[in-house]
């Protein structure tokens, strides 16, 4: 392919300033340094890029050594979804736990706790929160990652969080608009469909984004989907009359439109991303997102060069693409700015609060670990608090705390790429620190119930499960359970939508790290 733009001018770095691209290692590549010095402005950090807060902190001032202003964004959502403590799992609650606790102050306090330590790393935007209502329990990729199935409890909780993010001098990015929540397709796999006619649509799912922008949220994201109400003919993220005409035009927002990844099958597979690319840009989209999947620098050349292609051929109005880099870069100032404890505008939902964040250190949390250290402790224990307040627990009148190890026996269902199978989940490791010589195994499948059963031997079981009513084949491994040992302790990692059972049942709203251990103190009686 020949390179149509030699890097230096205008229309070329407009092209490359609406990319957000990812990259592999944990320190920057030379080639993403040099697109930097070319016109890149954004940067997207996944869990592969992140080993310690230090290592974060020294990778993140290498690229503004580069781009002083540079966007360096993060799927960061707490709970299942993690990027900094992928290889622990999270010291904060997911959206769920959060909505099932129904505090708007504690969200905004979890959202504040979580962009001081994404700031003290150095990273600036968020691709956060998800403002999808749950209206399909069986929706296979947003579930936990949802406060809820309640409009008004999504909408409260979603302006709540973005408040708190921003407060941080992190910029916030809701999404996935206009509502993923009625999909029974994850859009990493196909392209969804939301059959809903447009008054549900605005009663429902357009709600949270309405509060979102109330609340002044920095950035929205596209979602992968169609919805014929809206757009019989495009899914969203490359639709006009839904990114310009409703989300600009009647939703009166202003700020970045980020789509969702353009290495997903929904948009991959039926344009592909150079075409998607640009009819995204086209549509009203000012960011493309890319590199979850797809991450060098051949994509951001292909990429890149498709724009410029796009422009010069007259398929892509020039005006267009300069308007959507210029807002990339408005939203860039806004960070520095925010950094430095100024309020970049009148807009600012955070006012001065923002300086708080640039007093964290990088060194006061350890992203290995999860665990707080120096004067930001404090803060992070919000978390656990957090967690601590979610739990439903339902136990019979006989149930008394475990003093013995147990065999914690996970009923694992195949992880969404969203949440990933990197990142550990459970039980098990909490309830070894607090009752040592606790073992356990993971089963899925027909045989999962027996197959718990031999390896527990006459240990007291404790059964965990994610989503029980999405997989028919875990209801009956516990029913084999249970049968066998009534006494059996369940505790439901994911929407607790099944009817509890077992000596003790315990509903945690979400598998981050931090509702394993709540759920572990009771279970151990702690």
């Amino acid at each position: 392919m020949t390179t149509l733009a030699s890097g230096t001018d205008t229309l070329t770095r407009d092209a490359l300033a609406v990319l957000q691209p990812g990259f592999t290692g944990t320190s920057a590549p030379d080639w993403l340094l040099r697109r930097l010095g070319e016109g890149l402005t954004s940067v997207g950090l996944f869990g592969r890029n992140i080993t310690s807060a230090a290592q974060l902190a020294s990778l993140t001032a290498q690229l503004r050594a580069e781009c002083d202003d540079v966007l360096v964004a993060i799927d960061e959502e707490g709970g299942d979804v993690t990027r900094l403590e992928v290889r622990t799992g999270s010291s904060y609650p997911g959206n769920h736990a959060l909505g099932a606790v129904d505090d708007v102050e504690l969200t905004r306090e979890v959202a504040l706790a979580l962009g001081r330590r994404l700031a003290a790393c150095g990273v600036n935007l968020n691709w956060a929160p998800s403002a999808d209502v749950n209206s399909n329990p069986g929706n296979p990729v947003i579930g936990v990652r949802s406060f809820g199935a309640d409009t008004d409890l999504v909408a409260r909780h979603t302006a709540a969080y973005v408040t708190g993010l921003q407060a941080a001098g992190v910029a916030a990015c809701t999404k996935h608009f206009p509502g993923h929540g009625d999909t029974a397709v994850d859009s990493h796999h196909a392209l969804p469909r939301i059959d809903a006619d447009l008054s549900v649509l605005h009663a429902r799912e357009l709600v949270p984004f309405r509060a979102a922008i109330a609340a002044g949220s920095r950035a929205v994201m596209s979602a992968h989907i169609l919805v014929p109400a809206l757009d019989p003919d495009r899914p969203a993220t490359l639709s006009r009359r839904i990114l310009t005409g409703l989300l600009r035009e009647e939703l009166g927002y202003d700020g970045l439109i980020v789509t969702d990844g353009m290495e997903m099958q929904a948009i991959s597979a039926t344009y592909g991303i150079e075409r998607g690319s640009v009819l995204a840009i086209a549509a009203g989209a000012d960011a493309i997102c890319v590199g979850g999947g797809l991450a060098d620098d051949e994509t951001v050349r292909r990429l890149r060069d498709a724009l410029v292609s796009a422009v010069r051929s007259g398929e892509l109005a020039e005006e267009r693409l300069a308007d959507a880099a210029a807002r990339v870069r408005a939203l860039a100032r806004w960070t520095a700015a925010a950094v430095t404890g100024a309020s970049p505008d009148p807009v600012d939902p955070a006012g001065s609060a923002a300086s708080a964040a640039s007093a964290a250190s990088a060194d006061s949390v350890d992203l290995g670990t999860g665990r707080p250290g120096g004067a930001s402790g404090a803060s992070t224990e919000i978390g656990l608090v957090a967690a601590r307040r979610a739990l439903t627990v339902t136990h019979s009148d006989t149930y008394a705390p475990l003093t013995e190890p147990p065999y914690v026996a996970a009923l694992t269902p195949v992880a969404n790429i969203a949440v990933g199978d990197e990142t550990p989940w459970g039980v098990a490791a909490e309830l070894a620190g607090l009752l040592p010589g606790t073992e356990t195994g993971s089963f899925s499948g027909e045989e999962a119930g027996t197959s718990a059963l031999a390896a527990a031997g006459p240990r007291r079981v404790v059964a965990v499960v994610r989503d029980e009513h999405r997989h028919p084949w875990m209801g009956a491994a516990l029913d084999t359970l249970l049968a066998a040992r009534p006494d059996t302790v369940v505790v439901e990692m994911g929407v607790p939508q099944a009817t509890p059972r077992g000596a003790l049942h315990i509903a945690t709203h979400g598998a981050a790290r931090v509702c394993g251990r709540a759920a572990a103190e009771v279970i151990a009686g702690t």
